[in-house]
């Protein structure tokens, strides 16, 4: 990619379906709005002629919003969202389009891939770090199946750092908040030396806990932060053409966990003494958990002190090496290789009934290790651009997942390991029909084989007894194939109106329920989850280059449709099923206006309708008694980044931007309610895991250009807010079903944080 000025990335412009390029207060000559070049189709490309729906958010507004990694990200574009699982802050879950994948386990894949630098982080575990010195973040919506492949079925996110300068540059930052936060921040390019450029990266993250905990609690606080992140990149121009850039990345992580706040607790299984003795308790531990009453704990306010007994952790090792040579053959053709290896340690600890009492205390501790290898050969003619390439992709892990229930009268070993090997081969032509007219084609094939291995072992200590449910040396193996076609027109009726019409298809990877508790559904594999995507949009721009809207309509039809189904029969709990088809469709609105200067607005709306065609659910079709799942119906974002003063000492400015999510559900359990004739008293309730509209308000008064009188050097100074108004929202949950008597717990948003900023460049 040829790099850009800084300049071209402080103020982009969404020139497609369903993203805002958000850039910093930055203006053409004539007062319009600048554009921005993005590497979504594997070259450099202005983002106005990308027949694609995207989005690019600039560096320095990641860092003037307060957006520090992916979960950051939630509702920032219409039918984005994006949360911690529940209990974890590095671990995401992101739904785009309504697609999402719900369980945060090692051995499930992803429906969003996430790139760092283009290397694909292969689990949502760790894929929540605070990334140093990003240079831009690129969301792509919808199936991405013919560039990036597997696993890209809703859409991509690309996080793309700085390269370094090659010149003595740098900054240091710090801030101060409330609940004793504070980073630090530090980066520094040095002088090029010989055919080398260095930069050198660092970001220390310490918060406390919103949550206190009363005397006698295993862990002295909850939901802190303490977080380091590292990078190195070595830039190395060996020749004019041939080019070589080494990048390091390691991210360190050490705190406690998330409150497992109770929400609710209404179940006889916590008030009857008889029937926990039936369950195989000890009268002293029937008494003890009947007469404490677990629901006494539970409460739908968000708590600030609680009392928890069992570990509360969360610790995470991640190194990152990525290695990328770059060839010019010629000037129209490029060779490029991307080598890289990933390896994360990565353990938590949950009480997870919440309670002081010895009910449900889990822990996991994983180890995972991917690497791949991309070679990409890029070219054009005079009507035709042009990427081929082949991919490979490696990757294994293992989790164990000790469990202790009821006083550790219950317990369980789980352990599960997984392997995945992937090849693939890509391509993908754009050709110039006319001055007007642009045609593309793609393809990918990609065939995985994936493998399982699974032991589970149910004990009950205070009898001397213990059950095998799987045992060691459970073991299966598939080989999945898939191939992805893309198709796309282009017209543009002028340099300011572009429509475009597309058909792209994407698929989610099969394989294996690793954590069930039973060898037939822990062997047998479940298939690929498959989408067919319509999607037309217009890009215009008027009123003299200082506004543009964006509309896009989109359906995508998913067959094959993976989904956690409760299966009583076999007393394995939720595992992934293949149960049927569903159809997404929307529309999609975003408008960039710049009307005055150092003025600039910025608007986005998005409207998801969510249904399914075919659920099967214990051989009944349940496709209308079942919840669809992160699906909001409505969402908008609203922006206003305005100059309000320039004087002597600075330009003084005001950041505001709010966010809306209407309401939507967390499992896809039945709709019907008590009383109901199709209600089944059986099956867990999808209104106990309904999530309610909500808005948040960020703000922030930023003076920047302070000068230092020292060869120009700059200083900056910001007054912040996040959650303004203090809204109490919950964001995610877990429901453990009927079996537990109604028993759920709830995770909030954070609550208002508030600190001031300041920073030095050099």
């Amino acid at each position: 990619m040829s790099s850009p000025t800084r300049s071209r990335f402080q103020l982009a412009v969404l020139p497609l379906t369903i993203s805002l390029a958000y850039g910093t207060i930055a203006f053409a000559a004539d007062g319009g709005l600048e554009e921005i070049v993005v590497t979504a189709q594997k070259r450099a490309e202005r983002l106005q002629d990308v027949p694609i729906s995207i989005s690019a958010i600039s560096g320095s507004q990641l860092e003037n919003r307060g957006i520090q990694n992916v979960a950051d990200l939630s509702s920032l574009a219409p039918n984005l969202q994006v949360s911690s699982t529940p209990g974890n802050a590095s671990t995401s879950q992101i739904a785009i389009r309504g697609s999402v994948t719900h369980n945060p386990a090692l051995i499930f894949d992803t429906s969003v891939g996430v790139y760092l630098d283009g290397v694909y982080l292969g689990k949502s575990q760790g894929s929540v770090f605070d990334a140093v010195d990003l240079e831009r973040v690129e969301v792509l919506r919808g199936p991405q199946g013919t560039l990036y492949g597997r696993n890209t079925i809703a859409g991509a996110i690309n996080l793309i750092t700085r390269k370094p300068s090659g010149e003595w540059t740098g900054s240091v930052t710090f801030d101060m908040g409330n609940y004793g936060a504070q980073v630090i921040k530090a980066g520094v390019d040095l002088p090029r030396l010989g055919i080398m450029s260095l930069s050198l990266g660092y970001r220390d993250e310490k918060r406390d806990g919103w949550v206190k905990t009363n005397s006698g609690s295993s862990v002295g606080q909850l939901n802190n932060k303490d977080s380091q992140n590292f990078r190195l990149v070595a830039n190395f121009d060996i020749s004019r053409d041939l080019k070589v850039d080494y990048k390091f990345d390691s991210t360190k992580m050490s705190q406690s966990s998330a409150l497992n706040q109770l929400w609710r607790a209404d179940s006889w299984l916590y008030q009857s003494s008889p029937m926990l003795q039936a369950y195989g308790l000890t009268q002293a531990t029937a008494d003890l958990i009947a007469n404490g009453n677990v629901a006494q704990y539970a409460s739908q306010e968000r708590k600030t002190r609680a009392s928890v007994d069992g570990p509360s952790y969360e610790r995470m090792n991640v190194d990152g090496h990525a290695l990328t040579v770059s060839y010019k053959l010629n000037d129209s053709n490029n060779l490029k290789w991307i080598a890289s290896e990933r390896t994360m340690r990565w353990a938590d600890g949950l009480d997870l009934d919440g309670s002081p009492l010895p009910i449900a205390h889990t822990q996991r501790d994983s180890h995972y290790k991917q690497n791949s290898h991309e070679l990409q050969w890029q070219g054009n003619t005079e009507r035709l651009n042009y990427v081929l390439g082949y991919y490979t992709f490696k990757d294994e892990g293992f989790t164990r997942n000790p469990q202790q229930y009821f006083n550790r009268e219950w317990d369980m070993t789980s352990n599960y390991g997984f392997t995945t090997k992937v090849d693939a081969w890509f391509g993908q032509l754009d050709y110039k029909l006319t001055d007007a007219w642009t045609l593309t084609g793609g393809l990918r094939t990609t065939e995985e084989k994936k493998t399982v291995d699974r032991l589970q072992i149910f004990g009950m200590p205070a009898f001397g007894m213990s059950i095998v449910k799987v045992p060691a040396g459970t073991h299966a193996a598939k080989t999945f194939q898939s191939t992805t076609p893309m198709l796309s027109l282009g017209y543009k009726v002028n340099t300011n109106l572009n429509f475009y019409g597309k058909y792209s298809e994407g698929y989610k990877s099969g394989g294996f329920n690793g954590e069930s508790d039973n060898v037939v559904d822990v062997t047998t594999a479940y298939k690929p989850e498959k989408v067919k995507s319509l999607e037309g949009g217009m890009k215009s721009t008027f009123a003299d280059g200082k506004a543009q809207v964006n509309v896009a309509l989109f359906q995508n039809k998913v067959t094959d449709l993976q989904i956690p189904v409760f299966v009583a029969t076999t007393g394995s709990g939720s595992i992934v099923q293949n149960v049927g088809k569903s159809t997404i469709q929307g529309l999609e609105f975003e408008g960039m206006f710049a009307p005055m200067d150092g003025l600039r607005l910025q608007l986005g709306y998005g409207y998801l309708d969510a249904k399914y065609k075919r659920f099967m659910d214990n051989g009944v079709d349940q496709k209308d008694n079942r919840a669809f799942v992160h699906a909001p119906k409505h969402s908008f974002n609203l922006m206003a980044d305005a100059r309000l003063a320039k004087t002597s000492v600075g330009t003084l400015r005001g950041i505001v931007d709010y966010a809306y999510t209407s309401s939507f559900y967390l499992y896809p359990y039945q709709l019907a309610t008590p009383g109901s004739t199709n209600y089944n008293p059986g099956y867990a309730d999808a209104a106990a895991t309904k999530i309610g509209a909500s808005g948040l308000w960020n703000m922030r008064l930023l003076l920047s250009g302070i000068p230092l009188g020292h060869k120009g050097d700059k200083a900056e100074a910001s007054l912040w807010v996040r959650n303004l108004t203090d809204n109490k929202k919950v964001n995610n949950m877990i429901d453990f079903g009927p079996g537990f008597g109604s028993l759920s717990q709830a995770y909030f948003t954070q609550p208002r944080t508030y600190g001031v900023s300041l920073s030095y460049k050099w």
